[in-house]
């Protein structure tokens, strides 16, 4: 298998294992306004999705002590236009109390970044208090995705579609709210940041669409701004240094 399939083949005995524990009915409900990452980034003059982010199956770990009491209110300070938490354990070091404790912190939309594959996981994201969730193309069939984004609207939550190929334009549809192009091949966790000059110019233009992954460098933010795309979702860069919310700080600094 490779390595999205060994990630995926785990996520179901977790859900499965969520399921028969009663983890929904033990998270404590988050209350909040939804925030809207789609409207945050059509407004913001840099569109930083800012990741929380422990460590990960290609560079094993970045910060395993990263304190998320401190990190993610750090970035809202300094400017990010939302954030990204991990909630993957296994693979990526994370948690849902990671976004539960980042929810309490900010006032910013807030991505659940995980392997979704069962609607199960969307309403512990809602409960947990994400705003958006990932739905990731080259894990899920067309049907799938589009089922699992019917049920994240239903709760109220934002839709972020990521693809890496031009064959995976068919699962754009309207229940997407953002149109995310990983730069990473999840199979082989290969990164290119061309993949997303390649692909965004036919993202139809309804669509707000971002970049993800092997971004680290201001010109090519500058670069990825003219082609069209309003965010930039941005982990290792930041994470990798003692004070992620300062390599932040610097990094929006540069853009200007």
């Amino acid at each position: 298998m490779n390595i999205l399939d060994t990630i995926i083949a785990r996520k179901k005995i977790e859900v499965a294992e969520q399921k028969n524990a009663g983890l929904l009915s033990a998270i404590q409900q988050q209350t909040h306004p939804l925030y809207s990452l789609k409207d945050a980034l059509r407004s913001s003059s840099t569109g930083i999705i800012a990741e929380f982010k422990r460590k990960s199956p290609s560079k094993g770990w970045i910060f395993p002590d990263a304190d998320v009491s401190t990190i993610p209110a750090g970035y809202a300070s300094e400017g990010a236009t939302g954030l990204s938490i991990l909630t993957d354990e296994y693979f990526f070091g994370g948690s849902l109390n990671d976004l539960q404790q980042a929810r309490a912190l900010v006032k910013l939309p807030v991505l659940r970044k995980d392997f979704i594959i069962d609607p199960y996981q969307i309403q512990i994201a809602k409960a947990a208090g994400a705003d958006v969730v990932l739905l990731i193309a080259a894990a899920l069939s067309i049907s799938e995705c589009k089922m699992l984004a019917s049920e994240a609207h239903a709760l109220g939550l934002e839709v972020l579609l990521e693809i890496h190929e031009k064959s995976e334009f068919d699962y754009i549809h309207s229940n997407v709210d953002i149109v995310g192009v990983n730069n990473r091949n999840l199979k082989t966790f290969v990164t290119d940041v061309e993949t997303s000059f390649r692909l965004g110019a036919a993202i139809p233009e309804e669509y707000i669409k971002i970049s993800e992954s092997g971004i680290s460098d201001p010109h090519t933010v500058k670069e990825l701004r003219q082609a069209g795309f309003r965010g930039f979702l941005m982990g290792e860069t930041f994470m990798k240094e003692v004070n992620p919310d300062l390599a932040l700080a610097r990094f929006i600094h540069s853009l200007k």
